[in-house]
């Protein structure tokens, strides 16, 4: 009866402990690195491709990040002289955000963007590439969520029921008691009631 008792608690545990991990998988599924929205799109004079992590921050901070990349030898990528992106959500409040895109990299025609998401769901993205070729505008969207990836201490706690059972499973292993032989009383009798060589027992 307290074996089956133990057997159910230990496989409570187990479920529970799977449970935990399984959210934690689920939480940390959009986690990852950047995507693209556009892939060489050309608009004016202007090949434009646009890489995002949109993740969406509560403390202001700017998660949303765009990577707007000019494809070599597209005419006039040489000659940009300003890349800005706007974040206009598609629904609910909140208002559009702007920042003007930096260069990144060492091949010039990368440009990066960072800009404060504030709430899950869909925005439309727009942006715009200026230079003296002439001006460009190029559409799209995006959903924002949560970037929920676990942090090292919150991950110790997801493992932290496995390795509890792990432990108290080997405590118990080490603390079984070995089997004692079968058979009861020893066959040999001892020595000191035996008769010396020669002589007969009394």
């Amino acid at each position: 009866m307290m074996r089956a008792r133990r057997r159910v608690r230990l496989q409570a545990v187990l479920f529970a402990a799977a449970c935990a991990l399984t959210r934690a998988t689920d939480a940390a599924a959009h986690s990852g690195p950047p995507f693209p929205i556009v892939s060489d799109r050309a608009t004016g004079p202007y090949t434009v491709s646009i890489w995002t992590d949109p993740d969406t921050t509560n403390d202001g901070a700017p998660g949303g990040r765009f990577w707007i990349v000019l494809a070599p030898g597209a005419t006039g990528a040489a000659a940009v002289t300003r890349v800005t992106i706007t974040a206009v959500p598609d629904a609910g409040p909140g208002t559009p955000q702007s920042v003007d895109a930096t260069v990144s990299g060492h091949d010039g025609n990368t440009y990066f963007g960072a800009l404060v998401l504030g709430r899950e769901g869909p925005y439309r993205i727009d942006v715009d590439v200026s230079g003296p070729p002439g001006h460009a505008t190029v559409r799209t969207s995006v959903d924002a969520t949560y970037d929920l990836r676990p942090s090292p201490f919150v991950a110790t706690l997801y493992l932290l029921p496995f390795l509890l059972i792990g432990g108290l499973w080997i405590r118990r292993l080490v603390k079984r008691p070995r089997p004692r032989a079968s058979g009861g009383l020893a066959s040999t009798p001892p020595t000191s009631d035996l008769p010396a060589p020669g002589r007969s027992a009394p």
